[in-house]
């Protein structure tokens, strides 16, 4: 490809064993090179850019210095691989990032034997590396535990609960806190260099070690002085006292651009007989691409763009997105009810929490990365007499399930749920997929679940959350732009429970949840067109069910089919079980549900999930004729069946 950056270092390297034959003075080049190939590459598929950019000489480093695949390196998320992809035989297909039958946006293990660790989702990295190492240790291989964690990511709990365990992995567990925005403490030029490999040195620690031997010796109080002396000393000089408190020796802060400081500080932690380390490296998202180093946000997630201008390909302007529907709608609800609050959990941009917080900065509140304590923090408000909204995407609430049934379901708290990203999501692949909150949520007592079929819908629902004081309340919608139809100027609250007609007809019956109800109107039209008069029902409410249409629809049509964006046990099964329990399926019933596959499917344009998942207006018809045994070839008039 003529766009294609001059990579003449970068070409002689398929996998990190050739990266270990360069010199040392070739890995700027070579780092160089790396950087402009995975510029290019992003700007031809789209993807995650920022972070990428921003750790391409630790990559480099760590894949120089530690024998991957034999040492584990665990990329925390993943969204920051594209580079290591390149290094570890994958620069071949990096152009198909994120594409049906291409390599997947994040670390995969059936993808490459240097991804050991499949991830998405962010501070698993550190449990991971501890579950590699000790297993090592226990059977008596070489290799390490190496995890690669962002300061974003510290912020979840789970990274510390696995820091607390890890002393029992020794030197086999390297954690390397990538610091690319909160600055826990910046590199200080040379002085800062030098100290890290001062610290990390066999010499000092040696010199520790024998410290720590002959003060053993003295009396346990002056034992315990002397070591909390040198702890603090160290601490003064380089920071990282919290990491030592936890178990770990604490090697940094180091610049992470600089391949001079690193790789001596890396070789050092490789060869150390203490541990566990941990090594603080301090980048910069973006580094070395002058758009996405200035706009750092813009450019975490990006369409494709031009290498040149930085220019990013834009959609054609259509409806609003969901996201901002339901974020400004409740901006706007919050102006006359002083009781609502918006909290999220590092994704204020990808729920449209920013719009709220734009309006009522002092009622919205980014917690991090922690969701369990985003349920639980809505939880208390919602106790003392607050309207709190939850707005967390489905595939991340999952995280928080324990909270939601024990603090939130429980105590039947008015804690209302903004689920976005529910159904598929198309390039972000199976971890981002928002495919069973249907299921666990439509299962507990006292929920009430509801699901969007387009952006007017989303704004009544998050109103009649709004106005829901009774007990927890969930509304769910799916990621991008919603259908084009008028929002409402007053959103209205709805019935609970009650669902709508929106075609009425006498043989078929679609029942339909959420988004699919364009699909559902599109089979009825096909259905009329063979003489099948069809019925449409957008159910609205998972939960509770609106049992008495349900119960007129079966009762009253030849064939009923529920549609949905979720993976089995949701809508389908509580109509079943309504249908089940009431006799109707004896009474010869012809129902059947359609619903994502019992698979994880892999990322691809939305189009060709839905049609991979079967839940397109042709598929919707083809399970009717099937239920119907119709016979195509003799139909005739009102149609026939075989």
């Amino acid at each position: 490809m003529s766009d294609m950056p001059a990579t003449p270092l970068l070409d002689t390297v398929d996998t990190p064993a050739d990266l270990r034959t360069l010199k040392p003075a070739e890995l700027r080049q070579l780092a160089d090179e790396l950087r402009q190939e995975t510029i290019s590459a992003v700007g031809s598929t789209g993807g995650h850019l920022g972070s990428g950019l921003g750790v391409v000489e630790l990559t480099v480093a760590i894949h120089y210095v530690f024998n991957t695949p034999d040492d584990k390196l665990v990329w925390d998320v993943g969204h920051q691989c594209y580079p290591h992809k390149i290094l570890t035989g994958r620069r071949s297909r990096i152009r198909t990032l994120r594409q049906g039958g291409g390599l997947s946006g994040f670390t995969k293990r059936s993808e490459s034997e240097y991804d050991p660790f499949g991830a998405a989702h962010s501070s698993t990295s550190i449990s991971a590396a501890l579950g590699f190492a000790i297993a090592n240790k226990l059977s008596d291989k070489p290799g390490k535990g190496i995890a690669v964690i962002g300061d974003g990511s510290m912020s979840a709990g789970m990274a510390y609960e696995a820091m607390n365990n890890a002393e029992a992995a020794g030197n086999r567990l390297v954690v390397i806190l990538n610091d690319n925005d909160m600055s826990i403490a910046p590199p200080v030029g040379g002085l800062s260099a030098y100290l890290a490999r001062m610290v990390s040195s066999s010499e000092y620690l040696g010199l520790r070690e024998f410290a720590k031997k002959t003060i053993r010796k003295l009396s346990k109080r002056a034992h315990n002085a002397a070591a909390k002396a040198e702890e603090y000393a160290r601490g003064m000089a380089t920071g990282g006292t919290l990491f030592e408190e936890l178990g770990f020796y604490y090697v940094g802060p180091i610049d992470g651009h600089n391949l001079e400081h690193l790789i001596p500080v890396l070789e050092n932690v490789r060869d150390s007989e203490h541990g566990p380390i941990l090594v603080h490296v301090v980048t910069k998202k973006g580094k070395g691409y002058a758009p996405a180093e200035a706009a750092a946000d813009k450019y975490h997630g990006v369409q494709k763009f031009d290498v040149i201008t930085g220019a990013q390909d834009k959609a054609p302007p259509g409806p609003p997105s969901y996201q901002n529907v339901f974020g400004e709608t409740l901006a706007k609800l919050a102006e006359t009810d002083a009781r609502i609050v918006a909290i999220t959990a590092a994704m204020p941009s990808g729920t449209g929490v920013d719009k709220f917080a734009q309006k009522h900065p002092e009622r919205a509140f980014d917690v991090g990365i922690a969701e369990q304590h985003a349920v639980t923090f809505a939880a208390g408000l919602a106790a003392q007499g607050m309207r709190p909204f939850c707005a967390i995407y489905s595939t991340f609430l999952q995280r928080a399930y324990d909270q939601v049934v024990h603090d939130v379901a429980i105590q039947n708290l008015p804690v209302r749920f903004a689920i976005d990203r529910a159904g598929l999501v198309g390039a972000d692949g199976a971890t981002h997929a928002g495919s069973f909150d249907v299921t666990y949520l439509a299962t507990l007592p006292n929920f009430v679940v509801m699901a969007a079929a387009d952006e007017a819908e989303l704004a009544h629902m998050t109103y009649t959350a709004a106005e829901h004081d009774s007990g927890p309340i969930a509304v769910r919608y799916p990621r991008g732009n919603g259908t084009g139809v008028p929002l409402p100027a007053v959103p209205q609250k709805l019935e609970i429970g009650k669902g709508r007609v929106v075609r009425e007809g006498k043989t078929v019956a679609i029942l339909s949840l959420g988004t699919r109800l364009g699909e559902a109107l599109k089979a009825a039209d096909a259905l009329e067109a063979k003489g099948l008069s069809t019925t449409v029902a957008d159910l609205r409410f998972a939960k509770p069910l609106d049992e008495a249409l349900i119960r007129r629809l079966l009762t009253t049509h030849e064939v009923a089919v529920s549609v949905e964006e979720g993976a089995i046990g949701g809508l389908g099964a509580h109509v079943l079980t309504l249908a089940s329990d009431e006799g109707l399926i004896d009474a010869g019933l012809k129902l059947r549900t359609m619903r994502l596959p019992d698979t994880f499917q892999d990322q691809d344009s939305p189009q060709k999930q839905y049609d991979e998942a079967g839940l397109n207006a042709e598929h919707i018809v083809d399970t009717v004729l099937k239920a119907l045994r119709w016979n195509e070839a003799s139909a005739t008039g009102g149609g026939a069946r075989a």
